[in-house]
């Protein structure tokens, strides 16, 4: 133990520097799933997706798969602007040795934090800011991320929720109508969904479904 802290000692500083980089990296990608889902669109987007799949009663078509890639790919590109300014702003002066650690990481924070509080509702951020007895800061920046992080995760649920609703109306409308036939014609013991399945993928299909939920979610963002 004395030999290993001696060589750390006697180690050249550039080593150190770049071991310490490393630590940074490796620090970052176990918390890339955390960062993923719950500072970026990921959430909103897979669950509305997910919606979708429900709504249509496909069971597992698409695939979780297919929907975890297709949010993956759209998330990277809603929040490539994002990622770019703290690549720029952050990453790069840190690996150039241009700023400290600390201030790299203020840095990199400002453009997740402009990020969400453009979709987080007052009254989510509210209320973590009352619970920690925070006053009203100045600025976005004097918000940490801990009250910033999980507000924005509410305000994003609910905003896919209010999303899958609608999407549900149609379909559901649908299956109303295919169960009154049904009971009318006296087929009781027919299950209505079995019906109405072919009819919701029909329609979506016409209305080119997908195109549309896409679009929704770029456009909500």
């Amino acid at each position: 133990m004395v030999d290993f802290l001696e060589t750390f000692s006697d180690s050249d500083p550039t080593n150190v520097s770049t071991s310490i980089k490393m630590l940074l990296l490796l620090t970052v990608l176990s918390l890339a799933p955390a960062i993923l889902i719950l500072m970026t669109s990921f959430a909103r987007i897979i669950i509305v997706l997910s919606f979708v799949r429900t709504a249509l009663a496909t069971q597992q078509m698409p695939p979780n798969q297919v929907l975890v890639g297709l949010a993956l790919f759209l998330t990277f590109f809603i929040m490539s602007p994002v990622l770019s300014q703290v690549n720029e702003e952050a990453l790069t002066p840190l690996f150039d040795e241009e700023i400290s650690l600390d201030e790299a990481y203020e840095r990199a924070s400002v453009p997740f934090k402009e990020f969400m509080s453009q979709h987080t509702r007052q009254k989510d951020l509210e209320l973590f800011m009352r619970y920690n007895q925070m006053e009203r800061p100045d600025t976005i920046e004097d918000i940490p991320l801990t009250m910033m992080v999980p507000a924005f995760a509410l305000s994003e649920i609910k905003t896919a929720f209010q999303m899958g609703f609608m999407i549900f109306i149609p379909f559901l409308v649908i299956d109303m109508i295919v169960a009154s036939v049904l009971m009318s014609m006296g087929m009781m013991m027919l299950p209505p969904v079995m019906i109405s399945l072919p009819f919701k993928i029909l329609l979506f299909v016409l209305v080119d479904g997908w195109y549309l939920i896409i679009q929704s979610l770029l456009q909500s963002f």
